[in-house]
């Protein structure tokens, strides 16, 4: 338990650190811009241009690995969250204010990174050369989740393990079953 409470005050101290550090109106405004990338907008954008890139028959597996590794951290997600309840900065310490909207009521595990280290994980593993980009924007929108008061430091920490572990299962699922999905749809392995 002490362990717990350090990292409690280690975190504190890093949230009451980072949200009271301000950039120009102009700057924040980006910055809030490019936090909301990581609610999904900009997979959709990514799909399409290595769609585009790697044509379908590359592009698919990367696209079925990430649907997977998606649903694996929603499950692993929602029962890591309701566990712990672990309250957010902005509602813990009166010092943070939430500079954007968080998404639920609890801060443990950051689903923003953990959901989009998953994916990113899925198109690392497959195209290298793109995925290094993909696995730092969950990192850095991570990382501005804390200064915008919404999320602790090892949330974002954690998220990005538990969206690496995701990814990892998801695989495992993929090798096993994928010889068996491709068959049913008619593709060779």
């Amino acid at each position: 338990m002490q362990m717990f409470k350090k990292i409690a005050e280690f975190d504190n101290r890093v949230s009451v650190y980072w949200t009271n550090r301000h950039f120009s109106a102009k700057t924040t405004k980006f910055l809030k811009f490019y936090v909301r990338l990581g609610d999904g907008y900009i997979w959709g954008i990514f799909a399409l241009v290595l769609f585009l890139h790697l044509g379908w028959s590359a592009f698919w597996p990367i696209l079925a690995q990430a649907l997977v590794a998606v649903v694996v951290s929603l499950g692993l997600y929602e029962g890591v969250k309701l566990s712990t309840k672990r309250p957010r900065p902005f509602a813990a310490n009166p010092q943070i204010k939430a500079e954007v909207p968080p998404l639920d009521k609890y801060s443990f595990p950051s689903g923003h990174t953990m959901n989009n280290l998953a994916v990113a994980s899925a198109v690392f593993y497959v195209v290298p050369q793109y995925g290094w980009i993909m696995m730092l924007l969950p990192l850095t929108w991570g990382l501005l989740r804390v200064y915008f008061g919404v999320h602790w430091l090892t949330d974002i920490i954690c998220g990005f393990l538990l969206g690496v572990l995701s990814f990892a299962i998801a695989n495992v699922i993929w090798v096993l079953c994928s010889p068996t999905v491709l068959a049913a749809i008619g593709v060779g392995a």
